[in-house]
């Protein structure tokens, strides 16, 4: 590793230099002498912006001070980095820091007349062979009740509140955290970076977060934390008894064993003082008029407009609402369509606002997420008056609102991956059962005002508001009658007709003018397996237009099922975009595949073709939609 910590213990480095390094002095860096197992160390006084050469090859300089020579007039020397080297230490070095050079190249100065520096510069890169070691310092971290305006401290804290990364009003990701230590100061920090992952990461209440550099004001009487130059940030799991494993998107950091035990009784500390919430709640606990955190997948995303963004997300329980889906053109949902489809009773649509849109649209499908404040709103659909649940993740940042993007290393995801991989996806498939509405075959374009009936029925009492002139009539009276006649009444419903809605309705033909009953589930599963229906005839199998496959049941009727898969431009669809044909099967097998295909036609062998069963059953069936002749 061409960039490495020292470690200082005790005055000693807890992992030596490689023992054929021998420190060389400031005086003793001269032309003509074989510097080639040589070390220089120093102290950093001065370092320029990271930039690129021409040649677009990474440049970092740095002025290092001799440690020995510190009064000397002429104790300081530029060292010149390129290329990755460059850009690792631009990120780590700091002002005051030591630093060991080893592997340099020495050049002659063009500048020491100028900056009055040594009369040679150190050249290191990568593909020289160089290494460059820094000096962990020893850090000082101040109590929270000890903070002073105008200062730059490091300090320790558990998090009491925090609000995930969002995009300020400029270019940089801001968060804001509180924190509060033994000492029962609450210290408030605002933290911007242009870089994301520069910024802490804090998943939940009750973490415990380190700050170097971190600048310290006074407003309105409270001390609040701002990122200053140089800031960075490690941040640990609270759980008493967790590894101590930091969060950081930093390649180099110093962590001194000592400071584990800072971390452990922070965590004991939080237990007992802090109010910590529980686990995130789960989808199959939510109720209406809810706001809770969620963990989850993302299995799907799409544009809705110019300030919302839809998410598709699933922790693999099952909300026991029914649950909002936002309409989306097919074309705009990004994500695993056969993975879509089999987990659409799984999943929930969350729409996000405003602020959060920008990063909805830059995360990964398949990541794993944590929602903070989703709303769980209670709703009525306009034509069904069915009542469903919406999960909104509203704009702004109040109390917390946000979503923050998990590592696999995260014990919360390792535990939900395990959960996940346990769910049986063709399991979630058959989730929905079948209504009596599918089972006895209606039309997809009834089934609201049948439900809508059902309902009606379970209400205590209808109130008709006309007529109240008149009396009410007990029903034998009105049977011994003669009509016509006028009655108001007071009564209960026994029953009703037709009990199903397609009743109302006939099979019409407008070449003779026949009229048939829409034939209902045992009608149907009739026609599919009556005598009229032959066995597959294998010579019709595998055609230019479509793929066949027959297999025989394991019952005791040992019947034979021949499914035709239609080709379009002589390729083979996507479930979710395949017509097949279905020879034999059962009522109930169609209503399985309608699940998972895009369209069925039921269909018997001749001698010579496929045709259509009897044209009072249904020709296509294309999901709880059914097409008549």
């Amino acid at each position: 590793m061409p960039v490495q910590l020292l470690k200082i213990i005790k005055g000693k480095s807890e992992t030596p230099l490689p023992s054929y390094l021998q420190k060389e002095d400031l005086k003793h860096l001269q032309e003509g002498f074989d510097h080639t197992n040589k070390y220089f160390q120093g102290i950093v006084i001065l370092s320029y912006p990271l930039t690129k050469l021409g040649d677009g090859t990474d440049f970092f300089k740095v002025v290092l001070q001799d440690l020995d020579n510190s009064c000397s007039r002429n104790n300081s020397i530029n060292i010149l980095i390129y290329g990755k080297m460059a850009e690792d230490c631009a990120k780590v070095i700091r002002h005051g820091d030591t630093f060991v050079v080893a592997g340099f190249k020495l050049a002659k100065s063009p500048t020491a007349k100028e900056d009055g520096r040594h009369g040679c510069h150190l050249e290191v890169s990568e593909e020289a062979g160089s290494a460059i070691y820094s000096v962990a310092p020893k850090y000082v971290y101040t109590p929270l009740n000890h903070l002073k305006d105008g200062t730059i401290v490091n300090l320790y804290g558990v998090v009491k509140f925090f609000k995930p990364p969002y995009v300020s009003k400029g270019t940089d990701y801001c968060s804001v955290v509180t924190l509060v230590d033994p000492t029962n100061v609450k210290l408030t920090c605002t933290l911007f970076n242009g870089n994301l992952d520069s910024l802490p990461k804090i998943y939940k209440i009750g973490d415990i977060v380190r700050f170097h550099r971190i600048k310290i004001r006074e407003y309105n009487g409270q001390m609040q934390g701002i990122t200053s130059v140089g800031f960075a940030s490690l941040t640990f799991d609270g759980t008493v008894g967790a590894p101590v494993v930091p969060r950081t998107s930093s390649k180099v950091y110093t962590f001194m064993d000592e400071e584990q035990k800072t971390i452990e009784e922070l965590r004991v500390w939080a237990a007992s003082n802090l109010s910590i919430s529980g686990p995130a709640a789960k989808l199959s606990g939510v109720q209406p008029m809810l706001f809770f955190d969620l963990t989850c997948q993302l299995v799907g995303k799409a544009k809705v407009d110019g300030s919302s963004f839809l998410l598709k997300v699933w922790d693999g329980t099952k909300c026991p609402y029914p649950t909002w889906k936002v309409p989306v053109e097919a074309k705009d949902l990004e994500g695993e369509k056969v993975l879509l489809h089999q987990l659409r009773n799984l999943t929930v649509d969350i729409l996000v606002y405003d602020n959060h849109v920008q990063l909805a649209k830059s995360l990964k499908i398949g990541s794993f997420l944590r929602i903070y404040s989703i709303h769980t709103k209670q709703a009525n659909a306009d034509d069904e008056g069915v009542s469903h649940i919406e999960f909104h993740l509203h704009g702004g940042t109040c109390y917390g609102r946000g979503i923050g993007v998990l590592p696999e290393s995260n014990p919360d995801v390792k535990e939900l991956k395990a959960f996940l991989e346990s769910v049986d996806l063709a399991d979630c498939e058959n989730m929905e059962s079948m209504s009596s509405v599918e089972l006895d075959g209606t039309f997809n374009n009834v089934t609201d005002l049948e439900s809508h009936l059902q309902r009606c029925q379970q209400l205590s009492v209808t109130v008709l508001t006309d007529h109240q002139d008149l009396n009410n009539t007990e029903l034998k009276t009105i049977l011994n009658s003669t009509a016509p006649q006028q009655y108001r009444i007071r009564a209960k419903l026994r029953t009703y007709k037709p009990q199903k809605l397609y009743q109302s309705i006939k099979l019409h033909c407008s070449k003779c003018n026949s009229l048939r009953e829409v034939p209902d589930g045992d009608d149907f599963d009739f026609i599919l397996q009556g005598p009229g229906v032959t066995a597959p005839n294998p010579e019709l199998h595998n055609t230019s237009w479509y793929d066949s496959v027959m297999w025989t049941t394991q019952d005791q009727k040992q019947r034979k099922i021949a499914i035709h898969f239609v080709k379009h431009d002589e390729m083979l669809q996507q479930p979710e975009d395949t017509l097949l044909m279905i020879e034999g099967g059962t009522l109930k097998e169609v209503w399985k595949l309608t699940k998972r295909f895009k369209c069925i036609i039921p269909v018997r062998s001749t001698e010579d073709d496929l045709e259509l069963l009897d044209l009072s059953a249904p020709f296509l069936l294309q999901g709880n939609i059914k097409y008549y002749g």
